[in-house]
Order: structure tokens, then C-alpha cells, then sequence
């Protein structure tokens, strides 16, 4: 059964009704960030109940010490952890000296939680009587603000309602936290300096190993009825500690509020001598402006993001919901502004994968960044790439590869590996062809070729090394074979000649060659600048052709179709209809041993190389491969609904790819794989757009210049998006009976629609 319990609405996440049960779910679901840390939606009062408290820093980490019950050599030292922050959101509230916890009320009415998409807040409201029988209104509202990278603010309204009550506001900050998530429980920060002066606080910790200073601060000031009041805080302060008392003889019916401004500096940004004085100048700057102002701020930078942005989809409020909550995350979670950041597969939202980059980056978010904002944000994400260069050689040479092959992590923080699943960090080498890809992907989409001449062509070069260092020649099959690897499918390891990774291998060698020739030609200074640092001759060049041109794919004449793997049809072929649904998942219902065996894949793997690679393969190809490797697909990845759905659409079937679409934008909101409480699934968030965009829009790349193929589910009356295309703004608005074109901008663009070449003059419809 999956949830059900989120209200369906265009622009709001809304939850009706208190429930213990639902708590950490909630706290994922409700989360907020603005790209420079971000938290999950824990109540700002205390609360006894389960939870899972949560406040990130982009890119501050700990190296939690790898464990494993034996170990191998190559192995990662560490798993990189993002680290519960100190806590700034928390504000403990009394009410005739009973503290409120809405685990421990007598009653809770009225309890409703919302998180506005549209202008980047997230509010709770309810009443409860507490055991000392006083009736409370609550009214709560916050923000992380997208215009100051290190400020948060909070509202708190409290309202006695059946008597006068003696109301103390406290709030406080705590660094004395930790992680759920931990390899040898490890104390991850190390408080320096607690201090306090008029109303702010500011606690100055250090992470461990790493070294990472930061300064938690806080400042508040407290109204009655809207006006302010001037009272003077008790104050208690230890050692991981602060916190100011404002207490307030509360008449019933009167409101008390308080505003609470907080948030981290951090020595990425400041020389860490500076991180208190910064801080004051966040807290005055925030005080001076106010709450309301600061969220009218709030307001208009959300409104800018969602004019490039947004999604329309008229007649389905759940799945307009559901794009929206996927493209809201994604903001919240990456804005580009910082090139040494990138996006974990759980963003702000909890701690699952150490919130480190995956390929999932390069296979699903490029594309969105590339379309929805400048190109300069998917350019910071491909640089970030090349200035780990370095450590993914120095990756390579510890798995015994040489002459700059370069392998680049499956999770990282700063370049290193970091994973420690033996069966991913040695074998799922497929993520190598994922970065050459992107670069690939980016020239494509953009035009722009001088991130290859000025930096890509040295990672395509180190890839195309590695590639040709790890196939082997197989003397029985006269070809180059890799042997001992783990797919996209991760329900299959060490596996031999996986299709999607023997592809890859040669595909990325011929685009390092293409490359090679186009910047010799082109750019000969480039040539010769590159040609010097890296050491590449004429004899390594025909190395690596002989294994691109000969290298072995599996393959079925029986099922005319590329085999997953050699041993593929070697296993019990039972289609997941013929799986009992008490199975399912058989991630958390089957051993490892017995999913091994089956059949069962994960994720698309032979059809991610198909949703790549689709130029080089017929529709019919594609249809016989889908048809025969769907049907095992259990889809227990988050990354995989979005590329059938794309795939589906591609085909035609509209009502396999809308229930792809349902699948991918609620993978959260309706928990499908039932952990929406360890956090959100940032990264397939982008491949939801993919799925409206790339699949129900049909846009591509075709002969140099934008390409469309609409089509419409028959649930939606109308669809909308924009694309930002060369420095063009296309808007297009797909009806069930035609397509409109927009262009934002000065100058014409061509571009083809159903294979026709249609123009758009700017500020003008053109309808097909």
C-alpha cells in the first residue's frame, strides 16, 4: 500500500491532521533548503516522539572510517557522511510551565502542515490542549532565504485561547547532536566556543578530520498582538549550549510571537577568524529588514526561478502536484552558484548515501539545469568533474591501472571513492562512460564546445584510457570483453560483458578519438598545450581503436536483442506479473543471494544505453528490447520509472508512460518503495522532467538544432514548459489537438517539429 495522506493541490504540499506515525515521513517531504544548506521539516518545539532530526551544510563532511567485515585491497579508507549541523531551528515553548510536545497533548485539533512551492515557505498550523488543560492556538511559518545563502528565518505565534497564560519563548542553539547515520559512532563535531551577547548566540564548532569551521548563530525578538516588546532574556549557556528565555503574561485571546533569525557561516566562504563577525552581519542585516519583508524577498526570487522553471499541466492536480514538488526540490537543493558543490541523491533531506555525487548527476540532473537555467550552471557541474581529475587518476592507480587512466568515483565528496560496497566501488565502472556522456550531452544541447578544448578532452582522454586498460582480449571470442562488473542493474554483480558498460566502453573511445582530431585540426595550440600534459602518442591511439573496434556485446538471436549480460539467459525467466505481490520489494523481502539469481533488474540498464544511445538504434530495436527487458524490471531504483516512461512514450504507449510519469514525480509523495523517511530522491527528481519534456514533449537535439515530437496523455487537457536553448526561450504549450510555440528574446529560431522545420519569431505564436 503506498501513502495516501498528502493533500492534492497545485502549488502546496499539505498535510490535515496530527499523526505520530507519519512524523518522519514528513520530515522528509516537508524539507526546505536554498542550496547552501538546507533541513529537514523537525518541529521548531520539542518533541518526544519519533523523529529524525536533520540540518545540512553543503559540503561539509566527516570521512566516517570504512566498515567491512573483510577487507580488500583497493578498498576506500572512508565513506564520506554529510553531518547533522548544529541545530538553530530549535525553539522550546511553555505555556504555564507545561512544555508543549505534541507527542505528550492531551489533544491536537486542527493540525495543518503546508510547504508553498510557489513562494518558498513552509508553515504549520494547529491547536492543542495541553496536560495542564490551557488550550493554545500555534501558527508557525519559515524560510531558508535563496537571496542570503546563510540566513533562515522563523515565525511562531502562539494565542492562548480558554485562559490567561505565562508563555516562555526558548530559543536556543545545540551543537551537541549526531548523525543516524554512522559507521563506528564517531563524534563528528567538536564544539570550540559558545558565546552570547544581547539577543544572539553563536556557537563556533569544527567538524572532525576534516576540519570544516563553522559558527551556528541566532538572534530573536518577541511581539504581542504584532507589537514589539523589549524583554530581557534568561540566559543558559554550556558547553554545546545557548539559549535566552522571553517570558510573557499572555492575555487569552492575545497572540505572542517571536521571530527567529539563524543559520551558518562557514571557512569555505570565510577565513574562519571571520565567521562571528559575518554572522552579526547576517543577524543585523535580517533584523533590520524583518520577518515580513524577508519573506516578500523570499517571495520574488522563487517567483524567478519558476518563470524559467515551471511546468503547467491542466486536468490532473496530482500530477501537476507532483512535478512541481520535484522541481521545487531540485532548486532548493542545487542552484549552481557554487562550482565546488553538486547534488546527493538525498540533497538536504536525510542522510542516506552521505549526500555525495553520484553518476546520477552527469544521467539525469545536467539535462534540467541545461534547459531551466543559464548554461552556466551545467558547465559548473561538468568543471567539477575535471578539477577531481587528479584524484580519478590517482582512483585508477590504486585498482592498478597507469598512464593517467582516469576512473572517477561512484560517490564522492572531493574526488576520492568513497563508497564502500565492494560490488559498486570496483565494479559499476559503467559511471565512467556517465561523465563522458554528459560532456557529450552538454556540446549537444548548448553549442558551446569550449569546456571540451579548455578542460573536458583531458577527463574524455583519462576515461578513454581506462577503458582500454580494463577490457581484456578473450581469445575464444576474438574480441575485447570486461569482465567482473555490476550494470545499472545493481541486482546482478560481477558480472561478465554487461551490455550498457561494453557500449559505453566503446563509445566513449570513439568520442575521445573524435575529439582528439577535431581539436587538432581546430584549436592546434589547444592540441599541442593538451598533447604535452597528458603524454598521448599516435601507438596509444591505435591501442585504443583495436578495442573499440573489436569489442564483444552479447547478443540472443533467438530474442533478437542485446543480452543484459553473458549469463543472462541462464536464469529462471519469470516475469515480474507472475512475481507474488508479498514479494515486493524484493529488495527488503528477498535474501541477496536469491535476488541475485533471478532475473529481476533493478533499474534500465540494457534501455538506459537505448535512452542514450537512441540516434544508433531503429524504433523497432527499441521496441523488442523494451518489450523483452520491462517485464522483469521490478523498479525498485528511483531512477528508473522516468526512463521507461520516456522510453514508452517514444513508442507510443501513452497509458504505460503516464503511469511511468505518476510513478516518478509521487515516487515520493505517495512513498512507493516505502523509505520516504530517510529523505527525499533528489537526483530522479530531474528525470521526472525528463519525463514530461524529453518523453511527453518528445524534445531532443536533431541536426544541430531543437527537435519536438508532442504528444499528451489523454488524463491532461493541456501541458506547458519552457526550455532556455542557445540563449532562446521556448515556451511550449501542448493541447490534445495541437502545440503552441513561443519565443522569449530578439532574434528567430528554427526548429523542427514532427520532423518539419517550423520558425518562431520572437514574442509571436506559432501553432502546429
Amino acid at each position: 500500500m503506498n501513502q495516501d495522506y498528502i493533500k492534492p493541490d497545485n502549488w502546496s504540499i499539505i498535510e490535515e491532521g496530527f499523526d505520530a506515525n507519519r512524523v518522519e515521513s514528513s520530515e522528509s517531504l516537508f524539507s526546505i533548503g536554498n542550496g547552501a544548506m538546507g533541513q529537514r521539516a523537525n518541529f521548531e518545539e520539542h518533541y518526544s516522539g519519533p523523529t529524525f532530526q536533520g540540518s545540512y551544510i553543503a559540503g561539509v563532511y566527516y570521512p566516517d572510517k570504512t566498515r567491512v567485515g573483510w577487507w580488500k585491497n583497493g578498498y576506500p579508507e572512508y565513506f564520506a557522511k554529510v553531518l547533522n549541523a548544529p541545530n538553530w531551528i530549535g525553539t522550546n515553548v511553555s505555556v504555564n510551565g507545561e512544555q508543549l510536545d505534541l507527542f505528550t497533548c492531551k489533544k491536537v485539533n486542527n493540525f495543518k502542515r503546508e510547504l508553498n512551492m510557489q513562494e518558498g515557505w513552509l508553515s504549520r498550523s494547529f491547536t492543542a490542549i495541553l496536560r495542564n488543560d490551557i488550550a493554545i492556538k500555534v501558527e508557525t511559518k519559515r524560510f531558508l532565504s535563496l537571496d542570503s545563502d546563510e540566513l533562515g528565518a522563523i515565525q511562531y505565534n502562539v494565542t492562548p485561547i480558554n485562559n490567561d497564560a505565562e508563555i516562555v519563548f526558548q530559543p536556543y542553539l545545540d551543537s551537541g547532536i549526531t548523525n543516524k547515520d554512522t559507521n563506528w559512532d564517531d563524534k563528528f563535531w567538536d564544539t570550540i566556543k559558545v558565546s552570547h551577547e544581547n539577543h544572539q548566540a553563536f556557537i563556533q564548532a569544527k567538524t572532525m578530520k576534516t576540519d570544516f569551521y563553522t559558527c551556528t548563530f541566532m538572534e530573536s525578538n518577541v511581539f504581542i498582538n504584532g507589537k514589539s516588546v523589549l524583554i530581557e532574556p534568561n540566559i543558559k549557556a554550556d558547553a554545546t549550549y545557548a539559549s535566552f528565555s522571553y517570558q510573557y503574561q499572555v492575555k487569552q485571546g492575545e497572540t505572542y510571537t517571536i521571530h527567529k533569525y539563524g543559520g551558518y557561516t562557514v571557512d569555505r566562504d570565510y577565513d574562519k577568524s571571520q565567521l562571528v563577525p559575518m554572522a552579526k552581519k547576517v543577524l543585523k542585516e535580517a533584523v533590520k529588514v524583518g520577518f515580513e519583508k524577508l519573506l516578500e524577498k523570499q517571495k520574488r526570487a522563487w517567483s524567478a526561478i519558476w518563470e524559467r522553471a515551471d511546468i503547467t499541466i491542466q486536468g490532473d492536480v496530482k500530477a501537476q502536484q507532483g512535478i512541481r514538488f520535484n522541481i521545487f526540490q531540485l532548486n532548493q537543493t542545487y542552484l549552481g552558484k557554487d562550482s565546488r558543490l553538486n547534488i546527493g541523491p538525498k540533497g538536504f533531506t536525510g542522510e542516506k548515501y552521505g549526500g555525495s555525487t553520484y553518476w546520477d548527476t552527469e544521467a539525469y540532473c545536467i539535462p534540467f539545469y541545461m534547459a531551466t537555467k543559464d548554461e552556466k550552471v551545467a558547465k559548473s557541474l561538468l568543471e567539477y568533474r575535471y578539477n577531481h581529475l587528479g584524484k580519478a587518476i590517482e582512483n585508477a592507480e590504486k585498482l592498478g591501472f597507469k598512464n593517467g587512466a582516469a576512473l572517477f568515483p561512484m560517490v564522492t565528496m572531493n574526488g576520492e571513492e568513497c563508497h564502500n560496497e565492494w560490488e559498486i566501488t570496483f565494479e559499476e565502472i559503467h559511471r565512467n562512460g556517465a561523465i563522458s556522456f554528459a560532456i557529450y550531452n552538454y556540446y549537444r544541447y548548448t553549442g558551446d564546445y569550449s569546456y571540451i578544448k579548455d578542460k573536458g578532452l583531458e577527463v574524455l582522454i583519462g576515461i578513454a584510457r581506462f577503458w582500454q586498460q580494463r577490457a581484456a582480449f578473450s581469445k575464444d571470442k576474438n574480441k575485447y570483453v570486461i569482465l567482473g562488473v555490476t550494470g545499472p542493474n545493481e541486482y546482478e554483480n560481477n558480472v561478465n560483458n554487461n551490455w550498457y558498460t561494453n557500449y559505453l566502453a566503446q563509445w566513449c573511445i570513439n568520442y575521445a578519438l573524435e575529439n582528439i582530431n577535431k581539436i587538432e585540426t581546430d584549436f592546434p595550440e589547444d592540441f599541442k598545450r593538451i598533447m604535452d600534459k597528458v603524454k598521448l602518442f599516435e601507438t596509444e591511439l591505435k591501442t585504443w581503436k583495436a578495442v573499440a573496434d573489436n569489442m564483444y556485446f552479447p547478443y540472443s538471436e533467438t530474442h533478437q536483442v542485446y543480452l543484459q549480460q553473458d549469463g543472462f539467459l541462464d536464469k529462471e525467466l519469470v516475469t515480474v506479473t507472475d512475481l507474488e505481490t508479498s514479494h515486493r520489494p524484493i529488495n527488503q523481502k528477498w535474501s541477496w543471494d536469491r535476488i541475485l539469481r533471478s532475473p529481476y533488474i533493478k533499474q534500465a540498464d540494457v534501455l538506459q544505453g537505448f535512452y542514450f544511445f537512441e540516434d544508433e538504434f531503429s524504433n523497432e530495436d527499441l521496441e523488442r528490447h523494451f518489450d523483452f527487458y520491462e517485464p522483469f524490471t521490478v523498479h525498485e531504483s528511483s531512477l528508473s520509472p522516468c526512463v521507461h516512461s520516456i522510453q514508452a512514450a517514444k513508442l507510443d504507449r501513452m497509458e504505460q508512460a503516464y503511469t511511468f510519469y505518476l510513478r516518478t514525480s509521487r515516487l515520493d509523495l505517495d512513498d512507493y518503495n516505502h523509505e520516504v523517511h530517510e529523505g527525499l530522491h533528489i537526483t530522479s527528481m530531474a528525470g521526472t522532467w525528463m519525463s514530461i519534456v524529453e518523453g511527453f514533449g518528445g524534445m531532443r537535439v536533431k541536426y544541430n538544432t531543437l527537435s519536438f515530437t508532442p504528444k499528451i496523455p489523454k488524463q491532461w487537457k493541456a501541458y506547458s514548459f519552457k526550455v532556455n536553448f542557445r540563449n532562446h526561450i521556448v515556451k511550449v504549450n501542448v493541447c490534445q489537438n495541437k502545440t503552441d510555440f513561443e519565443l522569449e528574446g530578439e532574434t528567430a529560431l528554427q526548429i523542427l517539429v514532427n520532423d518539419e522545420l517550423v520558425t518562431i519569431e520572437p514574442n509571436s505564436l506559432v501553432t502546429v
